[in-house]
């Protein structure tokens, strides 16, 4: 009698499921955007240091002083308008004004920082003076008679962006005269686009009060000085020292026909902002030294104007130019940098995990797979905490290289050799050194990215090239 046939037990569909490389490959996609939750959550600590750090710079400043802006000098003298008829005359106050035709700056910066917790602000304080002349004033564009400017009210007006920072008093040369500056902008409200006010009595010697002015509001402050003793003249010459404090950055605005600023200070890493750059500027590891040159054309307001057809604070703050203390790294934005890579270089360490199954014939579970991409999110996390101890620079190699003995130690024992987990350790050397030259290269960040994931999947293609994937982990030799 002869005994049945036997017959190879028939493989499980779900067993052949799972080990199908495109079902594993679905399964390691799926870990991957998994692993795109902590990513957002890693964008959301960054945004919260970044508003503490805010914090501590908003309470340093508020106390020693903000950014600065200097707009000045202007001098605005108020005039009388005259209008209507014989039978009905009507008079009304205008006010001119006109910017300098020579201004010079020179300034000194001595400048330091401040600590709030982690936290440092870079802050100044400037001695600087500003002088120049004005040409004689020509009313004729408005059709003014000489005996209808009012000489006597006309004020000089300084704009500074925290005039709490002025550090001492403030006096006016002004043709040979010492003139005190008074607080605020003034009685015309220097930047104010009109200031309407109540009819007059027609004639010169009205008996006109500049005090029925209706009252106007500006953003702005500044300093004003009173040229009660100020009359028709060729030329009118003006000198004004002043030491302000201040935080981060200063600009200017080129109020003059020829604006020149000569600006020295002691730090090393500037950054140059504004409409205008200095001229071969001169650099240093502790110090630098700046000069600008700038004619009246370039920029985008006239030399005189009155309150018929004024020049806004927009139009002025538009031309400015100036210097920010520039930290040379922000932590917070290379963190931010570097964690954009994160999915990719999750999919690159995964994806030779995954070649180690197809070509060795290991098998990975996906428990381990999330393992090692949470260790390499922890990097980032890593990287920003130790950067507000120890800089950027040191805490990128600490954190790399815990993150590169921890995911190799692990690699070795779950893919069961050492010579496979040196790879990967390996291959994490060059990851992260790779990002290193991306973050310090951002103008080629982009080139370097392309490259890398050209000769990546070059090496991927090359070491798959003969793989049956019908019957995978078998070389079609």
């Amino acid at each position: 009698m002869m005994s049945p046939p036997s017959s190879s037990p028939t493989p499980n569909p779900i067993d052949r499921l799972m080990n199908s490389q495109f079902t594993r490959l679905l399964v390691i996609g799926f870990l991957v955007l998994i692993l795109q939750i902590p990513t957002v959550m890693l964008f959301g600590i960054i945004s919260e240091r970044q508003n503490l750090r805010q914090t501590a710079i908003q309470d340093v400043t508020s106390k020693w002083g903000k950014e600065q802006t200097l707009v000045g000098p202007r001098l605005m003298v108020p005039y009388i308008k005259r209008s209507g008829t014989a039978e009905k005359p009507k008079s009304e106050q205008k006010v001119a004004t006109f910017l300098p035709k020579d201004l010079e700056i020179n300034g000194n910066m001595e400048t330091d920082t401040r600590k709030r917790g982690l936290f440092q602000v870079p802050v100044y304080t400037l001695k600087l003076e500003m002088k120049g002349n004005f040409e004689p004033l020509d009313f004729t564009t408005w059709a003014v008679k000489q005996e209808d400017i009012l000489w006597d009210r006309s004020e000089l007006v300084v704009q500074i962006s925290d005039t709490r920072a002025i550090s001492d008093q403030v006096n006016l040369q002004w043709n040979k005269t010492k003139i005190p500056f008074n607080p605020g902008l003034g009685k015309f409200k220097a930047g104010n686009p009109s200031l309407p006010i109540n009819s007059l009595p027609p004639g010169p010697s009205s008996g006109f009060d500049s005090r029925s002015i209706a009252p106007a509001t500006s953003s702005a402050a500044g300093i004003h000085a009173r040229l009660s003793q100020m009359g028709e003249k060729k030329s009118y010459d003006f000198s004004i020292p002043m030491e302000i404090r201040g935080s981060e950055s200063l600009y200017f605005v080129p109020m003059g026909e020829l604006t020149k600023v000569n600006l020295k200070a002691n730090w090393g890493n500037p950054s140059f902002q504004g409409g205008w750059l200095p001229e071969k500027p001169k650099i240093s590891e502790k110090e630098f030294e700046a000069k600008w040159q700038i004619p009246f054309l370039g920029r985008n307001f006239p030399q005189q104007w009155n309150d018929e057809s004024p020049t806004s604070d927009n139009d002025l703050y538009q031309s400015r130019f100036g210097v920010n203390l520039f930290s040379p790294v922000d932590n917070y934005h290379m963190a931010e940098r570097s964690i954009k890579y994160n999915f990719l270089f999750v999919v690159l360490t995964f994806a030779v995990l995954w070649l180690f199954e197809v070509m060795a014939g290991v098998r990975i579970h996906p428990l381990q797979y999330l393992l090692v991409g949470v260790a390499m999110c922890l990097f980032y996390l890593l990287q920003l905490a130790l950067s507000e101890h120890l800089g950027f620079y040191y805490a990128y190699i600490v954190a790399s290289l815990s993150i590169v003995f921890l995911i190799t130690g692990y690699t070795m024992s779950a893919l069961g050799a050492k010579r496979r987990g040196g790879i990967v350790g390996v291959m994490q050397v060059c990851l992260y050194s790779y990002l290193y030259v991306v973050l310090a290269s951002q103008d080629y960040s982009l080139l370097l990215g392309s490259v890398g994931l050209f000769v990546f999947l070059a090496a991927v293609m090359f070491l798959t090239r003969r793989v049956d994937w019908f019957n995978s982990g078998r070389s079609a030799s």
